[in-house]
């Protein structure tokens, strides 16, 4: 999900590899949990919550949070899940890969395990409308405490920013990406040094390092804390980002990262807003701009908007991200896909996707028009989707890796404890904004579970008639029709028969190319498959052939550059001597059969608007002949 990585000529020592890649991933990796102590000291002690701010709950707010960053991030993501690689990559697409392998397919889990994933993914796209609306708003709120007049300039200056980080998507990051990491750089040395100088005017609030501050704040406050763990979560958003990027720099850099840089500026600062709060509880409203007095403020604003698009920019470029790995796995439609680099194929924008997450994310700006309001909503969706990772967790590293069932069960409880903790105190919100990246999620889910449904109710309609494709060529050389020069290329679904292209073709053209193959596309369940294994051939006799490509989930579709790799067995293969041939299904909704008529409606609405299947595997326009065939389900 990465907007950048460095490309390093071959032969750099490691040691500077390293480094480059540590630095890159300063700026992608953390740009979301970086930018949290903007509001989460603000939201722990707001009105709402009814927290009283004395010195023991602050004690004890500050020990929660240091703790919460140990155990959620530092053990949880940064030391276990980073382990659970899938070939390189990371995310919850590919946790779901690797927990799907650690089971039998015929095993009870198989179909809960996919459904976590894909609930997961769905509250994604919910979390990514909310983080970059919060992350700006909150910098821009800074004017307020500059300025009280400026608070109306709040949200219009919000929008206008977003929208312009929206509108440049389409250019790429490869030109100011190499900027993100030494920004973000500056801005933990900011954070670290603003919490130095507050921690200095009173050392007291080191004691908070104690855990004992933390249970003692938990066990005294009972109800008023279980509310503040709604808002103490704040610290910890982005924490997913650490697994999803880890293909694009490695464990080891965002390792170093964390531990040498990110981890020490969060907690300073977090103990110096403590430190502030002990000496000016008036600061309350928003300690963060108040740290090292009035003068600072504006700088603090520029720095802090710069930060927050940063963060915006990660998790834009993740939604990207998921959104091709979800096309690939056959839960969306097929969608334009923009490649943004020659240099970095994870580096891609999709249009409909970028415009779409700009007017949900305006309008939460809009709607929400405070960050306070917006922390409601943010909770839920970040919670929730750490409790579907610690349980996809479970099967990896129980039935994957073969770990002791005693030990991997005490831990992953011991997770879930807290994930728990965490999650119940923020559906007390859900009247208050936590519905909607409910709704967001929701609603994706819904699209994605009628578009898969969907597709397998099309293939089942196809395959009752389905024609056995080698008993179907054995008839047709009895008596074969004339032959043309050139290669035909047909579009053949993985178990399917004759394609309908060809048989059309025969029908009303009455010939056959001299050299034929049918063509099928295979979607693996893991990132990316190397190119030694990307197209396999079989020769079905009379100059016929069946090649089948496989893809991983995150691999650019290319049929013209895979039908290149057949020249390896034996099959070499003239590109303007070729024509492919693709049947197009008219989807008719029915009533009684199949899903409800209203989510066969949108499945046919999206079939209907869905990118042409040319386009997506890179065809050339002018070598294709699509021919159309209606599906009743």
């Amino acid at each position: 999900m990465s907007t950048y990585s460095p490309s390093l000529p071959h032969g750099v020592p490691s040691r500077s590899r390293i480094a480059a890649l540590t630095l890159a991933a300063i700026g992608i990796v953390y740009g979301d949990i970086g930018t949290s102590p903007l509001y989460t000291m603000k939201e722990v002690f707001s009105a709402e919550h009814g927290l009283p701010l004395n010195e023991a709950n602050l004690f004890g707010v500050v020990s929660l949070i240091l703790w919460g960053l140990t155990v959620v991030v530092s053990l949880k993501y940064v030391t276990l899940i980073l382990r659970a690689d899938n070939r390189g990559e990371g995310g919850i697409m590919a946790l779901v890969a690797l927990a799907l392998a650690s089971v039998s397919p015929k095993s009870r889990w198989y179909g809960g395990i996919a459904l976590v994933g894909l609930l997961g993914a769905a509250l994604f796209y919910g979390d990514g409308v909310i983080t970059p609306a919060i992350s700006v708003l909150s910098a821009m709120e800074g004017l307020e405490v500059a300025a009280p007049a400026l608070k109306s300039y709040v949200v219009p200056l919000t929008v206008v920013i977003l929208v312009a980080l929206y509108s440049v998507q389409s250019k790429g990051t490869t030109g100011i990406g190499k900027w993100f990491g030494p920004i973000m750089v500056l801005w933990f040395i900011a954070l670290a040094l603003m919490g130095l100088v507050n921690i200095a005017e009173n050392p007291r609030i080191l004691a908070a390092i104690n855990p004992w501050h933390a249970a003692r704040f938990l066990v005294q406050n009972g109800w008023l804390a279980f509310l503040a763990l709604g808002a103490v979560v704040l610290a910890f958003t982005g924490a997913e980002a650490l697994y999803a990027d880890m293909g694009h720099f490695g464990r080891r850099p965002i390792r170093i990262a964390w531990f040498a840089v990110v981890f020490p500026g969060l907690a300073l600062n977090y103990l110096g807003q403590g430190a502030l709060l002990l000496s000016h509880p008036d600061a309350v409203d928003n300690p963060f701009f108040q740290q090292l007095g009035p003068w600072s403020v504006y700088p603090l604003v520029a720095l802090s908007t710069v930060a927050t698009v940063i963060a915006s920019q990660a998790t834009i470029s993740g939604t990207f991200s998921i959104t091709q790995q979800a096309i690939a796995l056959g839960y969306l439609p097929r969608m334009r896909v923009v490649y943004t680099s020659e240099r970095e194929m994870g580096q891609i924008y999709i249009p409909f996707i970028n415009w779409l997450q700009l007017t949900a994310v305006v309008l939460a700006v809009i709607g929400f028009a405070s960050s306070s309001n917006l922390a409601s909503a943010y909770g839920i969706a970040v919670t929730l989707t750490m409790l579907l990772t610690t349980l996809l967790t479970f099967f990896v590293v129980r039935y994957g890796w073969g770990y002791n069932a005693g030990l991997v069960g005490a831990v992953t409880l011991g997770f879930l404890a807290v994930d728990a903790a965490f999650f119940s105190a923020n559906t007390l919100k859900i009247l208050h904004g936590g519905w909607f990246p409910l709704v967001l999620g929701a609603v994706t889910m819904t699209v994605m579970l009628t578009w898969k449904q969907g597709r397998e109710l099309v293939f089942d309609n196809l395959r009752r008639h389905i024609i056995p494709l080698e008993d179907f060529l054995q008839s047709l050389f009895v008596s074969p029709p004339a032959r043309v020069e050139g290669t035909a290329v047909f579009f053949r679904l993985e178990g399917d028969g004759v394609p309908h292209a060809m048989l059309h073709n025969l029908l009303h053209n009455k010939v056959l190319h001299e050299r034929t193959i049918f063509l099928t596309v295979q979607n693996a369940d893991i990132p990316r498959v190397p190119e030694s294994e990307r197209a396999q051939v079989q020769e079905l006799g009379h100059n016929c052939y069946q090649v089948t490509v496989r893809y991983g989930f995150i691999d650019e579709r290319d049929i013209p550059h895979a039908l290149s790799l057949c020249a390896r067995a034996g099959l070499p293969i003239e590109p303007m001597e070729t024509s492919f041939f693709i049947s197009r299904q008219t989807v008719i909704p029915t009533v009684g059969r199949g899903m409800a008529l209203w989510r066969e409606a949108m499945f046919a609405a999206m079939s209907r608007n869905a990118r042409d299947a040319a386009d997506y595997y890179r065809v050339p326009a002018n070598r294709v002949i699509e021919l159309g065939t209606q599906v009743e389900i």
